[in-house]
């Protein structure tokens, strides 16, 4: 009889730790998946703010200058030449961002009357510090038409 009782509670409490080892996996698992789409919501919450900023930034330019008939700077582009492996999306958005509120003064600016020296001297030999990485931007080149569209490499120190 003491041989079932012991076997009964050998039982019992295989199942319990079976089942408690279960619940903790499947926490484990539920957590991981979870954080996962934080980030990626957190990702594109990042990105759409950016948006937002730049296109409140471009329209309150534009509406400042609609009544003139003159060739006006319209919009910002900006182009990253990076090695992929060094640098992640988060950090691809905030530089972008930074560069765009550096450069959102000159929207609605008469393209004329614009300087292209002086424009790569704002960002060109830039250092901004994230993640605990130093990122140094150089101008690589500039196109200056309605839309200024700059070609920035980006090196990590």
């Amino acid at each position: 009889m003491a041989k079932h009782k012991i076997r009964i509670n050998n039982y019992f409490l295989n199942f319990f730790i079976g089942l408690i080892a279960g619940v903790i996996i499947g926490s484990v698992l539920a957590c991981t998946l979870i954080s996962y789409r934080i980030d990626a919501f957190y990702e594109k919450i990042a990105f759409l703010e950016n948006t937002i900023l730049e296109k409140n930034a471009k329209l309150d330019n534009l509406e400042k200058s609609i009544n003139s008939n003159k060739f006006i700077l319209k919009d910002i582009e900006v182009v990253l030449l990076f090695d992929e492996d060094d640098i992640d999306h988060l950090e691809i958005i905030h530089i972008e961002k930074t560069v765009k509120e550096k450069y959102s003064i000159l929207l609605g600016i008469e393209v004329k009357s614009i300087d292209p020296d002086i424009i790569t001297l704002i960002v060109d030999k830039r250092i901004l510090k994230m993640n605990g990485k130093e990122i140094q931007l150089h101008i690589n080149k500039l196109k200056l038409t309605e839309v200024l569209k700059l070609w920035i490499d980006v090196e990590i120190y």
